[in-house]
Formats: C-alpha cells, sequence, structure tokens
C-alpha cells in the first residue's frame, strides 16, 4: 500500500491525543471539496424527510415508509460522492468498498468489541433495566417478532442507524480524511451529524410544544447527538468498518438516555449498586476505548495508521 506520511505533511497533534495518533494522512483533496460534500449530503438526508406532503406525524406508518423509501435513494446516491471526488491515487490504491468500510478483515472484531465497550459504558442503565424488566424477553421469540413487525422499532434500531451511519460515517469520513488528519477529522464530522437533527424541533413546534421548549430539546438533542457522533466517527476511523458504529448506534438507540428518574425510584442498596455500575461502566470504557480500538486489531492501515 502506498505511504501515506510521504505524500502528506503530518499533522501536529496535542499532547492529550497522541494515544490516539494516526502517524499518516490519506492522498488529500481540497478541504472546500470535502466540507462542501458533506454539507451537501447532510441536506439531502434531513431533506428526504420533508419531500413527501404528509398530514400525519413522524411516527404514523406512512410517514415512516415514504422517509425509508427516500433516505434509501439518499443512500443509492451518496456513494457517488465519495467515488468522484475521492483523490485518483486512493482509488488506485483502495478498493471502492473499503473505502465505505465494507471489508473482511477484521470483521468480526469489528462486531463483538466496539459492542461490549459500548455495553460497559451502559452497565449502569443496564442493570437498572434489569430491575424492571425481565432479561429472559430477549430470548422470547414471540419478543423478536413483535419487534420486527413494529415499523416504529424496525426504524430506530436497523433503518435509523444503518442509513445514518452510511451516509454520514461510511460516505463523509473517507472524504474529510481526504483533507484532515484522522483526530480533526473525527472532530468535524460530527457536527454535520448533530446540525442534521435540528429538523425535530420544527416537528415539535408542529405538534404544539412551546418555542422556548423545543428550542431547548433541540439544544440537548444537537449536544448528544453531536457527542455520539464523535463516537461513531471515531469507531469508524479506528477500526475501518461501517459494521461498528452501525451496530453501536441501534444499540444506544434501545438504550436511549439514561433514566435517572427511574435510577432514583429503585430501593437503596440497589440504587447504590446502580451508582457505582455507572461509575465503573464510564471509568472502564475511558480507560478501554484506546485499547479496544486499537487499528492493528481490526487490521485498519487504511484510515488509522499505527506504528
Amino acid at each position: 500500500m502506498f505511504n501515506a506520511s510521504e505524500m502528506a505533511p503530518k499533522t501536529t497533534i496535542p499532547p492529550v491525543l497522541v494515544a490516539f495518533a494516526g502517524q499518516g494522512t490519506l492522498p488529500g483533496i481540497p478541504i472546500i471539496t470535502s466540507v462542501t460534500c458533506c454539507f451537501i449530503l447532510a441536506v439531502l438526508y434531513v431533506g428526504s424527510l420533508y419531500v413527501w406532503s404528509t398530514k400525519h406525524n413522524r411516527d404514523h406508518p406512512a410517514t415512516i415508509k415514504r422517509r425509508f423509501a427516500s433516505v434509501s435513494v439518499v443512500m443509492l446516491f451518496a456513494p457517488f460522492f465519495v467515488w468522484y471526488f475521492s483523490s485518483p491515487e486512493l482509488l488506485s490504491e483502495e478498493s471502492f468498498a473499503t473505502l465505505l468500510g465494507f471489508r473482511s478483515e477484521g470483521l468480526w472484531q469489528a462486531v463483538v468489541i466496539p459492542y461490549g465497550l459500548t455495553m460497559l459504558l451502559f452497565m449502569g442503565p443496564i442493570f437498572v433495566n434489569c430491575q424492571n424488566e425481565s432479561i429472559g424477553s430477549y430470548f422470547d421469540v414471540d419478543y423478536w417478532r413483535g419487534c420486527i413487525h413494529n415499523i416504529i422499532w424496525v426504524r430506530n434500531h436497523v433503518m435509523a442507524p444503518l442509513s445514518e451511519e452510511f451516509v454520514f460515517r461510511a460516505c463523509m469520513m473517507p472524504l474529510i480524511l481526504q483533507s484532515f488528519s484522522p483526530v480533526t477529522a473525527v472532530f468535524i464530522t460530527p457536527l454535520f451529524f448533530g446540525v442534521a437533527h435540528l429538523h425535530h424541533i420544527a416537528e415539535r413546534l408542529s405538534l404544539g410544544v412551546e418555542l422556548s421548549t423545543a428550542l431547548l430539546i433541540g439544544l440537548f438533542q444537537f449536544i448528544y447527538t453531536t457527542l455520539f457522533g464523535f463516537y461513531s466517527a471515531f469507531l469508524f476511523a479506528r477500526t475501518g468498518h461501517i459494521v461498528a458504529p452501525f451496530l453501536v448506534h441501534a444499540f444506544c438507540n434501545h438504550m436511549g438516555l439514561p433514566d435517572l428518574q427511574d435510577l432514583w425510584q429503585q430501593d437503596l442498596w440497589r440504587r447504590v449498586l446502580a451508582v457505582v455500575l455507572y461509575i465503573v461502566g464510564l471509568a472502564g470504557w475511558i480507560l478501554l476505548l484506546p485499547i479496544a480500538t486499537n487499528p492493528s486489531i481490526y487490521g485498519n492501515t487504511l484510515y488509522w495508521n499505527v506504528s
């Protein structure tokens, strides 16, 4: 494979990020090209949700089915941005599927390790959920049959993670990584992802939510989705697989935000144990993040080379 470090100057990285530093960069394309492409993709994705004229809300089956169709069109169109605007040197050295994060090397690691790492982060909420719901339901065929036939569940756990990760990670990250270092790219693309979720403000206003409340919720959602975007982009750059952020996204959608009210409704000892698990899970996730996402585990020498 080409020696990327000889084709582009190295980026100076703050000491706090040295543990995550990539040792090279991809063949370059102009910053204006990569950023403009990402902006257009974000607009196309959000715009596809509103091309339909409907009187129903976002959770109505008719609305969901139409949005499935329109985002599918965007997913078909998005890879052409990567193919057309990528550096010819890069396209000659790497397969197009690899650029999008579809490859066999390190696949099972990309399926198992990031998912397990994210479960560690949610150890506290998982414990609380187990107090309220029977974990045995996850081994019940009827439970999964009901999920598959629930179009809202399919949207939240399959179509939304799949379409968002494909457009915002598989198609945006390869372009941004040709203009910026891996660390910088991880902090840029989530901004498009966060802004793309601000359209929910308009949806809340249409439902009669007060402007101040809608803006506050919108700001919180922007922060939350941007933070998740950092993590998801980091997983894509470190593993070189799209399956890792997709599965993690689906899991996070399933878990949702931690319900602190539910936490304090537990009896004292369970509450104490849950708080300990919250802290241990977060600390363990921070400690293991650079280790569990080491690119060498996944055979990733394209997006985040390590010495």
